[in-house]
């Protein structure tokens, strides 16, 4: 029977309610622990695909006729155009069509940072594009520039009406009859996401049809996004993504890009690439946000923390959403006195866009290493200061499962470590061990659809319109319906990444993809299951309830049969057994987040500032695991990304005119082989929460990233006694908190446990 239901649907840590209807799911969940396929290792079901060269990418496509586009952009951070003139442009060989501002979604007349969209030209090469795009003249009148958030705030630039408040219990209070207060600014630097494949999009029209071919995170929001903004209906609107090269939370939506390669493709009656170049990667594609976090915190001796205070200012830039850095700090510690303000400061700067796990990567940071120096301030062992002030609520609304304690547990081998690690100092690399905590979001949400279609071979496919943006996403829907239908994993295909070939199906964002779309895919096939079943009942004269399907054969409780499948539904001949499955409501009245916590070992060069991470244990509680082997490569990626942004990445400015300097990857300093730890060690709770869907899986794409950059950090306290405050710790910086730390032994205070 079909229900309606209202229910809570959460993505990057935002909320909102949505109806859903939905079929009863009698499912209960499987056993907790690997079963025949799932919790089992498997290798990507396209990894032949993608190491063949045989996958094909939005960068790819080639369509007959096709147009490349190339866009104007501002060279000024906030100025608006005078005057613009296309007619040179249009007089080049080779070109089609130009557009100016106003002309299409994303081109605009005032453009607020250096990179900004004004104008576009398309032509039949690349090359012809650009050469156009550079002969477009172009008068600017140029306007005040603010780069300085905490100038910003004081001006009440802000990208929301008000700072969004948040206070519980009497903080003023509590600090006041606290034994010890630490206090400190921490501050995080702006992150390029660098996807490898660049953000682009082929528009073509087919009558008043519109086809896009995009790389992205979500092919149902641009559909719905292209539909409203060119006031379309939806199902005008095609989008297809086979395979996407990356995307980090930057590919969500559906930017300028497409709708100039929508609108150049209206004008010629061809189709039209318009793809961003590296250099547009890091001006113009946005970026997680620079972060001040002004944070205290008091605790009883102890080692119970009574009171946090934090006042938080993101760089938001253009545009954007202001993140919830504040989370982990209002969130993750049991403590009765909590009070943040967070403020988004609109600057002339290129756009905040969500990159994995974003505010709380930043939150997290400053956090974490607030409550080590209130735990080196008590000398309270950090780990044990962590469990003393275990919370086992959010805020009064109860978790539908978190096992950080089981986390912690796993820790503890690894975390005795240190005293081995500090012995192997010498005079000039100093070694240390450092831990930090992780919470995120990651439950998903409905709605989510898949069908799976089983003909007389007796083979599945799984068929839902998700994308896999390189998670392995297409796989773990593979292992889900192989488990379910009995079926041998190679007996199982994946189709997915067309709007117009399939049900809807969730962004790929949040760490929600495997909680919503994989109970939708379980429960489309035990529905295609249940028909086989009956199917063999009828034939074979039994009752179905004695009946279950095993390694690809349906055999009965009393092993009197034990009949291939394809013998069962080869009478079928041409015709086809469908079955359905929708993703169900959340738990009502809990708290769907997942938990973790890392171990890091590091080695400091103290003559040169030199950080070398050498080891990294990182212990995740994430409901049940799918794929082992997959689980394992989403927490080495996120690791070294986090090493990344930790230790070598920044976007820089010039600080007057507001450019971008770091344009070029010679230029922007990413993690290589040689920066990867030489041990990674992944270990997983794998124990499903009884409370959440069919499935009891939670997502795994963003928390091993949370944590990496706080442990790093203590990690180095352990080493030297050096407190690091800013991101990244540069060789400059790690000097700085080096000369910092022995001036604060010089007078007297110990620099070092």
């Amino acid at each position: 029977m079909a229900r309606l239901i209202r229910t809570e649907k959460e993505v990057e840590g935002r909320f909102e309610e949505v109806w859903i209807v939905v079929e009863e799911d009698p499912l209960e969940q499987w056993p907790e622990g690997p079963l025949a396929v799932v919790g089992k290792p498997a290798p990507r079901k396209d990894g032949p695909q993608r190491v063949r060269g045989e996958a094909r990418y939005t960068a790819d496509l080639k369509l007959p006729g096709m147009l490349h586009a190339a866009v104007l952009r501002s060279p000024h951070a906030h100025a608006k155009v005078r005057r613009i003139d296309l007619t040179p442009a249009l007089a080049l060989p080779g070109v089609r069509a130009a557009i100016g501002p106003g002309e299409a979604p994303g081109l605009e007349e005032e453009a607020g940072f250096s990179g900004a969209a004004v104008a576009a030209v398309a032509a039949d090469t690349f090359g012809q594009a650009r050469a156009a795009v550079e002969a477009i003249e172009v008068e600017w009148e140029e306007l005040e520039v603010v780069l300085d958030p905490d100038e910003a705030v004081k001006r009440e630039l802000l990208t929301d009406e008000e700072p969004r408040r948040y206070e519980r219990g009497d903080v003023e209070k509590a600090f006041a009859e606290a034994d010890v207060v630490v206090e400190a600014t921490y501050r995080t630097q702006t992150v390029l996401h660098n996807s490898l494949e660049t953000h682009q999009a082929v528009c073509e029209w087919q009558g008043d049809s519109l086809h896009v071919y995009i790389s992205t995170q979500y092919i149902w929001g641009i559909r719905q996004a292209v539909a409203d903004t060119l006031g379309l209906p939806e199902d005008k609107v095609r989008v297809v993504c086979e395979y996407m090269g990356g995307g980090f939370g930057s590919k969500n939506g559906p930017d300028e890009y497409t709708y100039v390669a929508a609108e150049l493709a209206k004008r010629t009656g061809r189709p039209v690439r318009c793809a961003l170049t590296r250099r547009e990667e890091h001006t113009s594609a946005g970026n997680r946000n620079a972060t001040v976090q002004r944070l205290r915190a008091g605790a009883r001796s102890d080692g119970t923390i009574v009171a946090f205070d934090g006042e938080f200012t993101n760089s938001v830039g253009w545009s954007g959403w202001n993140a919830s850095t504040e989370g982990p700090m209002r969130m993750l510690y049991d403590c009765e006195n909590v009070r943040t303000v967070t403020y988004g400061a609109q600057l002339n700067t290129p756009p905040m866009k969500a990159f994995r796990a974003p505010g709380f990567v930043e939150g997290t940071f400053g956090l974490e290493c607030l409550v080590d120096e209130l735990a080196t301030k008590l000398d309270v062992d950090p780990l044990e200061i962590r469990r003393r002030n275990y919370a086992s609520s959010n805020d009064g609304t109860p978790f539908s499962s978190k096992n950080l304690e089981d986390c912690y547990r796993r820790a503890e081998p690894h975390w005795e470590r240190r005293h081995e690690v500090r012995s192997r100092s010498d005079s000039v690399w100093k070694r240390g061990v450092g831990m930090a905590s992780q919470i995120w979001y990651g439950g998903g949400g409905p709605p989510s659809y898949a069908w799976v279609r089983l003909g007389s071979h007796g083979r599945a496919t799984v068929i839902t319109a998700m994308q896999d943006i390189g998670t392995g996403t297409r796989g773990a829907m593979a292992q889900i319906a192989a488990e379910e239908l009995g079926l041998p994993l190679e007996h199982v295909e994946v189709v997915l990444g067309d709007s117009a070939r399939g049900p809807y199906a969730s962004i790929s964002a949040g760490s929600s993809t495997l909680p919503s779309m994989g109970p939708a895919v379980r429960a489309a096939a035990a529905d295609a299951k249940r028909q086989v079943l009956e199917i063999a009942a009828q034939r074979y004269d039994l009752e179905e309830r004695v009946l279950d399907i095993r390694d690809g054969s349906v055999v009965s409780a009393d092993g009197n049969l034990s009949a291939p499948l394809e013998e069962v539904v080869g009478l079928l001949d041409e015709a086809q057994i469908l079955g359905k499955g929708a993703r169900g409501p959340n738990p009502a009245g809990m708290s769907v987040l997942t938990f973790g916590v890392h171990v890091v070992e590091v080695a400091v060069d103290i003559e040169t500032g030199e950080v070398v991470v050498e080891r990294v244990a990182a212990i995740h509680d994430v409901g049940r695991i799918v794929n082992p082997l997959g689980a394992s490569s989403q927490v080495e990626g996120g690791i070294i990304q986090g090493i990344g942004h930790t230790l070598s990445e920044e976007r820089l400015l010039d600080p007057e005119t507001g450019r971008v300097l770091t344009t070029s990857l010679d230029a922007y300093r990413m993690p290589t082989i040689a920066d990867v730890p030489p041990e990674i060690i992944s270990e997983f709770v794998d124990r499903p929460d009884e409370h959440l869907t069919n499935l009891g899986s939670k997502g795994l794409g963003e928390p091993p990233i949370v944590p990496i950059a706080a442990a790093i950090a203590n990690a180095i306290r352990d080493a030297t006694g050096a407190d690091v405050h800013e991101l990244p710790i540069s060789r400059e910086e790690m000097l700085r908190a080096l000369d910092a730390a022995k001036e604060k032994e010089r007078r007297g205070a110990p620099a070092a446990v």
